[in-house]
């Protein structure tokens, strides 16, 4: 009997030890995540030790040399000029917005006006001189006994109304030229000089085209560009920056660009589109391959190589391409490592795509 007893509870503790040792064993054996893991609110990616994984991401060094660029910004025929029948002293300037048309032609209305006004302004102030003469004469005669009284009262009313004349015409005169600061204002708000416009010459076209407020002061006034017209995809056309716009756009943050065209052949129409080209020296400025830029949001970001496994993502200021390399404004340091294989994929995981 006690044999039997010792038996059973030798079995019991036997089975209590293998069955411990069991789980100790299934603990140990548990798989190692092979999984990234996202940070920092997206900023950092993590990956454990797994060379398969990691080798599938290339990296470049972020260099600092002399660069070279070529700019490229959209832009449209805003104006083109040509030969007016009705009035051949004025060429006819042609616009691609009906409001803008209707401005230039007010303008017009006021010079012409103005200088109407203008001229009687002038007659109106002779007139007030030889009247003041005219007074002067009776009021000497009346002095001297060779006049009446009544002659320089009569005297004194026709310079009295000549007065009124002149003022009324000067009023007519300034009247006349606060009307056209409205129309000037809105032209040039459009990109456009209103005095070249007035003394535009025959096929003159004007090109306006838009530009980030970041790279602006990369393009001076009288530099040369080039054009390529969507309807003359084989033909490029010279063109000058004539004049780089005052304001910039609250909501898109562009400027515009006034870009005169000489086009004797007659080939351009208001309302075509081109694309301009301008030559710009970034000098000696930072870059990374193409492959390592990406955009969300209008917001452009690269992932840089950190050294304990780890990407992190950082947002940069980007300038124009030049030899398949993307010039960096702010946002890096010379020396680090961008990824380029693999960056979409980062931008996945760290944007939750």
């Amino acid at each position: 009997m006690k044999t039997s007893v010792y038996s059973l509870i030798f079995a019991v503790i036997s089975w209590t030890a293998i069955s411990c040792g069991g789980h100790e064993q299934k603990k140990t054996n548990a798989p190692v995540s092979t999984k990234p893991t996202v940070e920092d609110s997206g900023l950092v990616v993590r990956f454990p030790p797994d060379s398969l994984t990691l080798s599938y991401f290339k990296t470049a060094a972020v260099t600092k040399t002399d660069i070279s660029a070529e700019l490229t910004a959209p832009a449209m025929v805003a104006a083109t000029v040509v030969y007016s029948k009705e009035n051949p002293s004025q060429n006819l300037v042609l616009f691609d917005n009906p409001e803008l048309t209707a401005n230039y032609t007010a303008m017009l209305q006021h010079i012409i006006n103005i200088r109407q006004k203008g001229n009687i302004v002038q007659q109106r102030k002779a007139i007030v001189s030889q009247k003041q003469i005219e007074l002067d004469r009776f009021s000497d005669l009346a002095a001297h006994g060779a006049g009446t009284g009544k002659d320089v009262s009569d005297a004194k009313t026709d310079l009295i109304s000549a007065e009124t004349d002149l003022a009324m015409a000067q009023t007519e005169l300034i009247n006349e030229r606060t009307s056209i600061i409205e129309h000037e204002s809105k032209l040039k708000l459009a990109g456009f000089d209103p005095q070249a416009l007035v003394n535009a010459r025959l096929n003159k076209t004007w090109v306006i085209c838009e530009m980030p407020e970041n790279q602006v002061t990369k393009v001076k006034k009288n530099n040369a560009c080039k054009l390529l017209f969507t309807s003359y995809p084989s033909e490029e056309f010279p063109g000058t920056i004539e004049d780089i716009g005052e304001v910039i756009d609250n909501v898109t943050r562009m400027v515009k660009l006034r870009i005169g065209v000489d086009d004797p052949g007659g080939k351009l129409r208001a309302g075509m589109f081109a694309t301009v080209r301008f030559g710009v020296n970034e000098g000696n400025s930072l870059s990374v391959p193409k492959a390592a830029l990406i955009t969300v949001q209008g917001g452009n970001y690269v992932f840089t190589k950190e050294a304990d496994n780890s990407f992190r993502r950082r947002e940069v200021v980007s300038g124009p391409e030049a030899n398949n390399r993307i010039i960096i404004y702010r946002g890096l340091n010379e020396g680090d490592q961008v990824v380029t294989d693999g960056a979409m994929q980062l931008k996945g995981l760290s944007f939750g795509y």
